[in-house]
């Protein structure tokens, strides 16, 4: 499988931050995007990330895709743009990251692809085990993390008119095209821990 690109994901509202662009909050001297940005640019061929609005207030040569689709209609809207900014590159897919989560593997695109094998499209989800009330639980009983994602170029067009038909939640689908998950260790920490809150800031400075 050819490396895939990478596109991170900071269409939100930031509603319960307060509003405003998350991803330019600073943990350690660094914002969130310079950290996720860190992170995930070893691990893909090529980076854009996906806003909306004035793109220039990110400061990044980064490609800044907003959302084809109107309304904000959650995440799958970035993932449409990045698949559409990937088909113009001539690439076959790309991995999605959340810009508010700074501490997510740095072997996630290695083994979102062993997950993968033998896929005709290759669609996975990142999933770990715990504490599923605030997340998506597959029928697996593993807890899935819909930002964190590998996803297929050839059916941007299906997701196009999922979204247009006025679909949202992730999982359903990703379930509708036999999504898989693959499976990252927690080991008391969630890899996938994101900054919703300021709260939420303050224990990521200690996890820092």
């Amino acid at each position: 499988m050819t490396q895939p690109l990478g596109v991170i994901l900071a269409g939100g509202l930031a509603t319960r931050m307060g509003g405003g662009d998350k991803a330019l909050l600073l943990l350690g001297g660094q914002t969130l995007l310079a950290r996720v940005i860190e992170r995930l640019a070893p691990q893909v061929a090529g980076l854009a990330l996906n806003a909306n609005g004035d793109p220039d207030r990110f400061d990044t040569d980064l490609p800044v895709l907003p959302d084809p689709i109107p309304g904000f209609p959650g995440p799958l809207a970035g993932v449409l743009a990045g698949l559409d900014w990937a088909a113009t590159r001539g690439a076959d897919s790309i991995v999605t990251v959340a810009a508010d989560t700074p501490f997510f593997p740095r072997d996630l695109v290695a083994c979102l692809q062993r997950a993968a094998e033998g896929q005709a499209h290759p669609l996975v989800l990142a999933a770990t085990r715990g504490d599923a009330q605030t997340k998506s639980k597959s029928r697996s009983g593993l807890i899935r993390h819909p930002t964190f994602g590998l996803w297929p170029v050839a059916l941007r067009d299906d997701l196009r008119a999922a979204l247009t038909d006025g679909l949202k939640k992730v999982v359903l689908w990703t379930d509708r095209h036999g999504g898989r998950e693959a499976l990252f260790p927690s080991d008391g920490v969630d890899p996938f821990f994101n900054v919703n809150t300021p709260e939420d800031l303050k224990r990521a400075e200690a996890l820092a």
